[in-house]
């Protein structure tokens, strides 16, 4: 079985810009290697995109050779040069939030993005905590766009815990065509995951850093075709995948999922401070579980509290979507890859989503498309 210094090895006879191993001054910021599939980061420079291109290609090709690899994924990210000395700030984009010294992360650069340019609007599905039905409602959340006529991608971001794979009932690797991987499709939906590539029950052992390259990976090396949404399904919290997402791609807006419960919204509140810090749009809020209706006797328990979402939501100024309740039909559905908007369209189920879809897209239909700002972190 392969491991890191295997793969470090090999990489040490990729040679780099002006022929020194690719792996001196850093370049290589992250190696894991996983049940026979080994991921790799390399940093280069965004102003030589063929030059770095051929490179990846390299390291890939190199790494693919190393006895116990069956899979080498090379991923390549941009960062700029660091500058000697305390950052200064461009005026007008600090945001009032840049306190000591080092730059920055560079500014967006769109071409780098390709990909996501034939895409109208892109839509992060988020939560300050995981468990709250996130990767449900934004896979039925698709489902409801589509359903309004609108071509639909699904991007299943949450690379810890890949739901989109069992969600829509699909396995198996993507095609590659062109450079590009093909997408595969369910319910008139256009689906990408981590875990068409990994195996389910792989932990994906990952710092940060690999995370935001897996990301920018699946946006931009996929064959999304013209889309009206790209539905982003995020990992809960509010770290690296998410600040990654903001700053390199024209995010539509934000739809952040909670249920009723204090600890639940405490969360929620800084998931809808986390985006409105980067300029992102919020687009709502949706309570999940926010109620049972017991299936025998119809009777109503509100397990989570109720109606917490729609207070935050008021009182920070932001939309509230609707309530989703907490329903063995929902959870039956997704458990078996039959997601309720896809089965049942004119079900009561359904037709919740579909009308939190339809608010989503009148929001999305009557605001402008915003550009990606530039984020400074504080020091």
């Amino acid at each position: 079985m392969a491991n890191e210094a295997d793969v470090l090895k090999a990489l040490e006879r990729v040679p780099g810009p002006g022929g020194a191993p690719l792996t001196a001054g850093g370049t290589v910021s992250g190696i894991n290697v996983t049940g026979g599939k080994a991921f790799v980061s390399i940093v280069g420079d965004p102003s030589q995109p063929q030059l770095w291109e051929a490179i990846r290609r390299a390291a890939e090709e190199a790494v693919g050779r190393v006895a116990g690899v069956d899979k080498a994924i090379v991923t390549l990210t941009a960062e700029r040069a660091q500058q000697p000395g305390p950052a200064q700030p461009a005026h007008g984009h600090s945001h009032g939030h840049s306190h000591g010294p080092g730059p920055g992360p560079a500014a967006p650069r769109r071409g780098m993005i390709p990909a996501v340019e034939k895409i109208r609007f892109i839509i992060a599905v988020a939560s300050g905590k995981g468990g709250v039905g996130k990767s449900t409602t934004a896979a039925n959340l698709a489902l409801g766009l589509s359903a309004q006529g609108w071509q639909v991608g699904l991007l299943d971001a949450d690379v810890y815990g890949p739901s989109a794979p069992r969600l829509f009932g699909l396995e198996g690797k993507p095609k590659v065509e062109g450079g590009k991987m093909i997408p595969h499709e369910a319910f008139g939906v256009k689906v990408m995951s981590i875990g068409f590539l990994v195996d389910e029950d792989v932990p994906m052992v990952w710092r940060g850093p690999m995370v935001s390259q897996a990301l920018m990976q699946m946006l931009g090396e996929v064959a999304w075709g013209e889309l009206d949404a790209l539905v982003v399904d995020m990992p809960p919290g509010t770290g690296d995948v998410q600040l990654t997402l903001a700053q390199q791609v024209p995010l539509s807006g934000a739809v952040i999922v909670s249920t009723p419960q204090d600890l639940a919204l405490i969360d929620a509140r800084r998931a809808v401070g986390m985006f409105q810090r980067v300029e992102a749009p919020i687009l709502g809020i949706i309570e999940n579980m926010s109620y049972f209706l017991c299936p025998h006797c119809g009777g109503r328990t509100d397990v989570f509290s109720h109606g917490g979402a729609r207070h935050d939501a008021e009182k920070l100024g932001v939309p509230f979507l609707g309530e989703v309740p907490l329903d063995a039909a929902i959870r039956e559905t997704s458990d078996a890859g039959r997601p309720v908007v896809g089965v049942d369209p004119h079900g009561k189920h359904a037709a919740i989503y579909l009308n939190l879809a339809a608010k989503v897209k009148t929001l999305l239909e009557t605001q402008s498309r915003r550009a990606a700002p530039t984020i400074i972190k504080e020091g």
